[in-house]
């Protein structure tokens, strides 16, 4: 009796991790707004907000938003999010994504605090990180995180 009750617990204590990573799975962050409202007011403030420009990603940005997705290579879940993201752009001309391997772009792995793949950074028309997607993405994550992006004003891109 006491074996079955520790195999129920164990498998209880299973099922909430897995639901919880689950969860986790393609969650959108925003950057918070005030932040946002303070880098706009004081754009020469230092370390406002994060930014990153074509010449950093090795692409022009996307004119309403771009996908900066930090990947490796034997990573299921980075193919899987490619694949979306490369669909919503086909779809929407005003959209960009970049895959970047984490390996060859550790300043960026260290700067933006990247523990897992896929990473997708989300970046505004200036290259403002607006928010992250962290985790295998699909297309449901992804428009809603679009749903979500500020609303810029004119500051000048990197």
């Amino acid at each position: 009796m006491t074996r079955l009750l520790l195999i129920a617990a164990v498998l209880a204590v299973a099922t909430a991790i897995g639901l919880w990573w689950r969860a986790r799975n393609g969650r959108y962050t925003a950057v918070d707004p005030t932040v946002l409202a303070a880098a706009d007011a004081a754009p020469d403030f230092p370390a406002a907000t994060e930014q990153l420009g074509p010449d950093e990603i090795g692409a022009p940005l996307g004119s309403r938003a771009t996908f900066v997705q930090l990947s490796s290579e034997v990573c299921a879940p980075c193919r899987r999010t490619h694949a979306v993201l490369e669909t919503l752009v086909a779809e929407h001309d005003d959209l960009a994504h970049v895959d970047l391997d984490v390996t060859e772009h550790l300043d960026l792995v260290r700067r933006f605090h990247v523990l897992r793949t896929p990473t997708t950074l989300l970046l505004d028309p200036r290259g403002v990180v607006v928010g992250r997607l962290s985790g295998g993405t699909d297309r449901h994550h992804a428009l809603a995180a679009l749903d979500r992006l500020p609303v810029t004003s004119p500051r000048s891109t990197p």
